[in-house]
């Protein structure tokens, strides 16, 4: 069942946005996360995240793996036909500006998003990573359809403060948004032939630490928590590989719409 909507919600420009239909999680893709049967060699830890730089791809693209020190990793990738990086960032400095906009992400299970920095959002002074970087987003969702939704609460970070190495990226022609730990979020997005590619990677029980990856042994999710995550990712990155060409196309220059 979609989330509510109030009427203001429905009278919105947006709301087409909304009536589209949402595809839920592949079948297959769903018994493979849930069977959890992923090649140990495929789990890339937090402290060599910068060998997402390399060309090609890494043995694990798509998973989630128990790491041998206990903490975690999942890995999704999401083809992203006609997404420019730039609008990756566009999107995640824009989403957070109303509610709504969260809601068309995934109408099955996005029932709020607000930053708590709105003036930074708003600031068109800034470049558009900056316009989310330090910011914060008190969030409800759930996971899986049917699920009560939960709060939670994300602030986004540089990626140079969370290992990412400087140097690399000078040169990266792609872009990452990035949460720092307890559970370090990386949405590493490079360009490719006709759009770009997401590879996504969440990091359970770390945060870099005067330089270097450090253990947060008192943190470790649940593996039916890292499945659900991970149905959700494919799930709510899929339509967004899907609207958010025309949301930006439409809407790249207007913050106020509502």
């Amino acid at each position: 069942m979609a989330v509510p909507l109030t009427q203001e919600e429905m009278r919105s420009p947006l709301y087409k946005y909304y009536q589209l239909d949402i595809a839920p999680t592949p079948p297959e893709k769903a018994a493979q996360i849930m069977a959890g049967n992923f090649d140990p060699a495929g789990a890339l830890h937090p402290r060599d995240m910068n060998r997402l730089f390399d060309d090609g791809y890494l043995p694990g693209e798509f998973g989630w793996w128990s790491l041998d020190d206990g903490g975690m990793v999942l890995a999704n990738l999401t083809p992203m036909p006609g997404v420019k990086p730039e609008m990756f960032d566009w999107w995640f400095a824009w989403h957070g500006v109303a509610p709504m906009r969260y809601k068309i992400w995934d109408k099955d299970d996005h029932y709020y998003c607000q930053t708590r920095n709105l003036e930074i959002a708003l600031n068109d002074s800034l470049p558009m990573k900056e316009r989310y970087w330090h910011t914060t987003h008190d969030i409800k969702e759930a996971m899986l359809d049917g699920q009560e939704p939960v709060d939670v609460c994300l602030t986004f970070v540089p990626p140079d403060t969370i290992g990412f190495d400087p140097a690399k990226l000078k040169d990266f022609q792609g872009t990452i948004v990035c949460t720092a730990g307890p559970v370090m979020m990386s949405h590493f997005v490079r360009p490719v032939e006709g759009g770009s590619e997401l590879r996504t990677r969440f990091w359970f029980g770390y945060q870099w630490v005067n330089g270097e990856i450090v253990r947060v042994s008192e943190f470790t999710p649940s593996d039916m928590a890292v499945k659900a995550l991970l149905m959700h990712n494919v799930k709510e990155f899929t339509h967004l590989a899907e609207i958010l060409p025309s949301l930006y196309q439409t809407y790249h220059n207007n913050f106020a719409v509502k």
